[in-house]
Protein backbone atom coordinates (compact mmCIF):
# COMPACT_ATOMS: atom_id res chain seq x y z
CA UNK A 1 0.00 0.00 0.00
CA UNK A 2 3.09 2.57 0.67
CA UNK A 3 6.12 3.22 0.03
CA UNK A 4 6.34 3.96 3.70
CA UNK A 5 4.09 1.89 6.32
CA UNK A 6 3.73 2.51 9.60
CA UNK A 7 1.88 0.69 12.45
CA UNK A 8 -0.04 2.94 14.64
CA UNK A 9 -0.44 0.47 18.22
CA UNK A 10 -1.91 1.15 22.13
CA UNK A 11 -4.04 -0.21 24.41
CA UNK A 12 -7.68 -0.24 23.95
CA UNK A 13 -8.88 3.37 24.49
CA UNK A 14 -5.38 5.17 23.52
CA UNK A 15 -7.61 6.26 19.81
CA UNK A 16 -6.20 4.07 17.42
CA UNK A 17 -9.50 4.09 15.37
CA UNK A 18 -9.97 7.90 16.03
CA UNK A 19 -6.56 8.74 14.50
CA UNK A 20 -7.42 6.17 11.60
CA UNK A 21 -10.26 8.08 11.05
CA UNK A 22 -8.20 11.39 10.81
CA UNK A 23 -5.34 10.18 8.79
CA UNK A 24 -8.34 9.02 6.01
CA UNK A 25 -9.93 12.61 6.36
CA UNK A 26 -6.83 13.77 5.62
CA UNK A 27 -5.87 11.38 2.52
CA UNK A 28 -3.86 9.46 3.93
CA UNK A 29 -3.98 5.72 3.20
CA UNK A 30 -4.84 4.33 6.60
CA UNK A 31 -5.92 1.16 7.61
CA UNK A 32 -8.54 0.09 10.41
CA UNK A 33 -6.43 -3.31 11.46
CA UNK A 34 -9.03 -4.56 14.00
CA UNK A 35 -11.80 -4.61 11.05
CA UNK A 36 -9.96 -4.68 7.96
CA UNK A 37 -7.31 -7.40 8.79
CA UNK A 38 -8.23 -8.95 12.28
CA UNK A 39 -9.69 -12.46 13.24
CA UNK A 40 -10.08 -15.12 16.14
CA UNK A 41 -7.05 -17.33 15.99
CA UNK A 42 -3.97 -18.91 17.65
CA UNK A 43 -0.95 -16.36 17.70
CA UNK A 44 1.38 -18.62 17.52
CA UNK A 45 0.22 -20.80 14.12
CA UNK A 46 -2.28 -18.45 12.94
CA UNK A 47 -5.45 -20.94 12.83
CA UNK A 48 -8.61 -19.50 12.99
CA UNK A 49 -9.94 -20.40 16.54
CA UNK A 50 -13.99 -20.77 17.19
CA UNK A 51 -12.83 -18.86 20.80
CA UNK A 52 -13.61 -15.32 20.76
CA UNK A 53 -11.09 -13.72 23.29
CA UNK A 54 -8.41 -10.80 23.45
CA UNK A 55 -5.61 -13.34 23.33
CA UNK A 56 -7.03 -14.67 20.04
CA UNK A 57 -7.39 -11.33 17.90
CA UNK A 58 -4.85 -11.29 15.63
CA UNK A 59 -4.53 -9.82 12.12
CA UNK A 60 -3.51 -11.90 9.16
CA UNK A 61 -0.24 -11.77 8.65
CA UNK A 62 -0.80 -12.48 4.27
CA UNK A 63 -2.59 -9.66 4.22
CA UNK A 64 -0.41 -7.46 6.26
CA UNK A 65 2.79 -8.37 3.94
CA UNK A 66 0.29 -8.01 1.09
CA UNK A 67 -0.52 -4.38 1.94
CA UNK A 68 3.19 -3.47 2.52
CA UNK A 69 4.32 -4.78 -0.76
CA UNK A 70 2.28 -2.85 -2.40
CA UNK A 71 3.80 0.45 -3.26
CA UNK A 72 0.74 2.87 -4.65
CA UNK A 73 0.67 5.37 -2.02
CA UNK A 74 3.85 7.64 -0.11
CA UNK A 75 2.59 6.19 3.06
CA UNK A 76 0.40 3.93 4.87
CA UNK A 77 -0.81 3.84 8.19
CA UNK A 78 -1.82 0.49 10.24
CA UNK A 79 -3.92 1.34 12.84
CA UNK A 80 -4.90 -1.50 15.63
CA UNK A 81 -3.87 -3.42 17.84
CA UNK A 82 -2.89 -7.49 17.25
CA UNK A 83 -1.84 -10.40 19.68
CA UNK A 84 0.84 -11.88 16.73
CA UNK A 85 2.56 -8.04 15.75
CA UNK A 86 5.94 -9.80 16.44
CA UNK A 87 4.92 -11.91 13.22
CA UNK A 88 5.08 -8.75 10.95
CA UNK A 89 6.45 -5.43 13.03
CA UNK A 90 9.99 -5.63 10.86
CA UNK A 91 7.78 -4.54 7.78
CA UNK A 92 6.99 -1.55 9.50
CA UNK A 93 9.27 1.64 8.83
CA UNK A 94 7.96 3.00 12.18
CA UNK A 95 6.10 2.20 15.10
CA UNK A 96 4.40 4.77 16.90
CA UNK A 97 2.56 3.39 20.40
CA UNK A 98 -0.19 5.55 22.14
CA UNK A 99 -0.44 6.36 25.28
CA UNK A 100 -2.77 7.59 28.01
CA UNK A 101 -2.85 8.16 32.00
CA UNK A 102 -5.09 6.03 33.65
CA UNK A 103 -7.87 8.72 34.67
CA UNK A 104 -7.63 9.30 30.60
CA UNK A 105 -8.07 5.66 30.22
CA UNK A 106 -11.17 5.29 32.80
CA UNK A 107 -13.04 8.52 31.40
CA UNK A 108 -12.78 6.71 27.67
CA UNK A 109 -13.83 2.94 29.08
CA UNK A 110 -16.67 5.17 31.12
CA UNK A 111 -17.28 6.18 27.77
CA UNK A 112 -17.54 2.98 26.14
CA UNK A 113 -20.99 1.11 24.98
CA UNK A 114 -21.32 -1.75 26.86
CA UNK A 115 -21.36 -3.80 22.88
CA UNK A 116 -17.75 -2.43 22.51
CA UNK A 117 -14.63 -4.26 23.84
CA UNK A 118 -14.35 -2.46 27.15
CA UNK A 119 -18.09 -1.69 27.78
CA UNK A 120 -17.99 -4.83 30.21
CA UNK A 121 -16.79 -4.65 33.77
CA UNK A 122 -14.61 -7.57 33.23
CA UNK A 123 -13.05 -5.94 29.51
CA UNK A 124 -12.47 -3.15 31.58
CA UNK A 125 -10.10 -5.12 33.77
CA UNK A 126 -8.29 -6.97 31.70
CA UNK A 127 -7.67 -3.42 29.73
CA UNK A 128 -6.67 -1.62 32.83
CA UNK A 129 -4.45 -4.67 33.34
CA UNK A 130 -2.63 -4.15 29.98
CA UNK A 131 -2.78 -0.08 30.68
CA UNK A 132 -0.25 -1.03 33.66
CA UNK A 133 1.60 -4.08 32.46
CA UNK A 134 1.79 -2.76 28.75
CA UNK A 135 2.49 -6.40 27.99
CA UNK A 136 0.42 -6.51 25.00
CA UNK A 137 1.88 -3.61 22.84
CA UNK A 138 5.15 -3.32 20.83
CA UNK A 139 8.33 -2.74 23.20
CA UNK A 140 10.31 -0.34 20.88
CA UNK A 141 8.59 2.67 18.87
CA UNK A 142 7.76 6.65 19.40
CA UNK A 143 5.42 6.71 22.35
CA UNK A 144 2.62 9.71 21.64
CA UNK A 145 0.56 11.40 23.85
CA UNK A 146 -2.64 10.24 23.16
CA UNK A 147 -4.07 12.94 25.74
CA UNK A 148 -3.67 15.69 23.24
CA UNK A 149 -6.91 16.88 20.72
CA UNK A 150 -6.95 14.44 17.79
CA UNK A 151 -5.79 16.78 15.20
CA UNK A 152 -2.59 17.36 17.64
CA UNK A 153 -1.82 13.64 17.65
CA UNK A 154 -1.90 13.32 13.90
CA UNK A 155 0.14 16.46 13.13
CA UNK A 156 2.68 14.41 15.46
CA UNK A 157 2.48 11.58 13.57
CA UNK A 158 2.84 13.04 10.39
CA UNK A 159 5.57 15.12 11.11
CA UNK A 160 7.45 12.40 12.13
CA UNK A 161 7.30 10.57 9.29
CA UNK A 162 7.56 13.27 6.73
CA UNK A 163 10.96 13.94 9.21
CA UNK A 164 11.98 10.47 7.70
Amino acid sequence: MGVKNYLIEGVSCTGKTTICNELQRRGYQAIHGDRELAYQGDPETGEKTVTASHKNHIWDVDKVKALVDNKNEPVTFFCGGSRNFSKFIDLFDGVFILEVDIETLNQRLDARPEDEFGGKKSERELIVRLHETKEDIPRTGMIIDATKPIEHIVDEIVLQFEGN
